[in-house]
């Protein structure tokens, strides 16, 4: 009798504790989504469920569903796009939802305010704050932005880049979704060559691996494109390292020519991205257009005629962006073709090298050709146009080449310290260069 109630009270005693055990843990459950075990861990802040829908190129929906013991008050999204830049930059998102012990949240990423490139990975977490101020942040996770209209394949390749200590090769990832294999082998060693042909000529090399995606039109292309021009045929998103071009079967071709293109501004970006330095215009068109081989026919009859009738475009003018008129804008290219070729044949590609370098360190252009080349922008103009014939240096047929550039050096002189202080302040939009289709300008 005595061990009985002894043992009746030892229960009774024990009977607080193990109602606090059970309730330290319920199960909240949502139907639709995963159950997650309550934790009163100090702050009872629960995430129930969480999500994104993307409609690309438009938006990009997240979505969270919460619960606390305490209303919750503020959510946020938190988020990191994986591209090249300087620092780490961390965004927020305030999403939309009402106060609550139970809230549905949700942040709409606008494209049209700041759109992203096929395939583009965002890492996301929320934080979640209760009226008391306790504060929960979930793991991050990660979206991959990619265009789901079009069932894509996709084809690795690539060349090997000099060990520089960690053995990196520089990797391409061809996408693609009309052709065969053997159209996207095709247009897998156009780009090996390409890069191959840069590394031998320019001395550059892959820094970061590279992403193709090859839409079956230029239509098709633009449709995944926020705001697109409407010539647009290929476009080089440099800090994504990633390149989206219109190219079907039937033209190939041009398509060839293109990617090159395309993937010398990304190499070439990658090879001389840093906080501090811009390269002109001509410097990075014209690199893209010598590394796709020999100047077309019909660039190298507007450069001709340019130089017979005197009507050459100034180095100065090929810094900034290239004119949207149609003869100007295939002039601006085809003297940028013409300006790197004379200083790669004249002073080979180590030079050219040590140019990409210090402007990569913040040089102005001015700065940058005297400290490699012995010569600023109206130098540079003026010895090019000398490989050119006398008729292009000249605004009048009896007057003299000598005094010409003479004068030309003068009024240069006057005027590039204040236009490259202009132009080292010019912004450049992430999407850094594009192409246009065949027949646009």
């Amino acid at each position: 009798m005595r061990r009985e109630l002894a043992l009746l009270v030892v229960l009774l005693l024990l009977l607080p504790s193990l109602v606090g055990a059970q309730s330290g843990a319920r199960v909240c459950d949502v139907q639709g989504h995963a159950s997650y075990p309550f934790q009163n861990n100090g702050n009872g802040i629960v995430v129930v469920a969480s999500g994104v829908e993307k409609d690309f190129p438009v938006e990009a929906e997240f979505t969270l569903q919460a619960q606390s013991e305490i209303d919750i008050v503020d959510v946020r999204l938190r988020y990191v796009v994986d591209k090249m830049r300087y620092a780490e930059v961390i965004s927020e998102g305030w999403a939309d939802f009402t106060p609550g012990a139970m809230v549905e949240a949700a942040w709409t990423w606008d494209m049209t305010r700041a759109s992203l490139p096929p395939g583009a990975k965002v890492s996301y977490w929320w934080v979640i704050e209760d009226a008391e101020g306790s504060r929960h942040e979930t793991s991050p996770q990660v979206m991959s932005f990619d265009d789901d209209r079009y069932a894509w394949r996709s084809l690795t390749g690539g060349i090997p880049q000099p060990d520089s200590g960690n053995g990196y090769a520089g990797e391409v990832t061809l996408f693609w979704y009309q052709g065969d294999d053997a159209f996207a082998r095709e247009l897998m060693d156009v780009c090996e060559e390409g890069l191959l042909r840069l590394a031998d000529k320019i001395g550059t090399y892959p820094e970061k691996p590279i992403t193709i995606y090859i839409y079956a039109s230029s239509d098709d292309l633009r449709g995944a494109m926020i705001f697109p021009q409407e010539w647009t045929g290929g476009v080089a998103y440099t800090e994504f390292s990633t390149i989206a071009i219109g190219i079907s079967p039937a033209r190939r071709e041009w398509g060839r020519r293109a990617l090159v293109h395309e993937l010398t501004h990304l190499v070439v970006h990658q090879a001389t991205f840093g906080p501090y330095g811009r390269l002109p215009t001509w410097l990075d068109e014209g690199l893209a257009m010598y590394n796709e081989g020999e100047l077309e026919p019909h660039f190298r009859s507007r450069l001709n005629r340019a130089v017979a009738e005197d009507a050459l475009i100034s180095v100065l003018s090929l810094c900034s962006p290239f004119s949207a008129v149609t003869d100007l804008a295939y002039l601006s290219y085809a003297q940028s073709y013409s300006l790197v070729a004379y200083l790669l044949d004249s002073y080979g590609r180590d030079l050219m090298l040590d140019l990409l370098d210090v402007l990569k360190e913040g040089a102005g252009y001015d700065e940058a050709l005297i400290e490699v080349y012995g010569f600023d922008i109206a130098g540079l103009d003026a010895s090019w146009r000398a490989t050119l014939g006398n008729r292009a240096l000249s605004t009048e047929g009896d007057r003299p080449v000598a005094a010409v550039i003479t004068l030309s050096a003068v009024l240069a002189g006057v005027l590039v310290t204040t236009a490259v202080v202009l132009l080292g302040r010019r912004i450049r939009r992430g999407m850094t260069s594009g192409v246009p289709e065949e027949g646009s300008p």
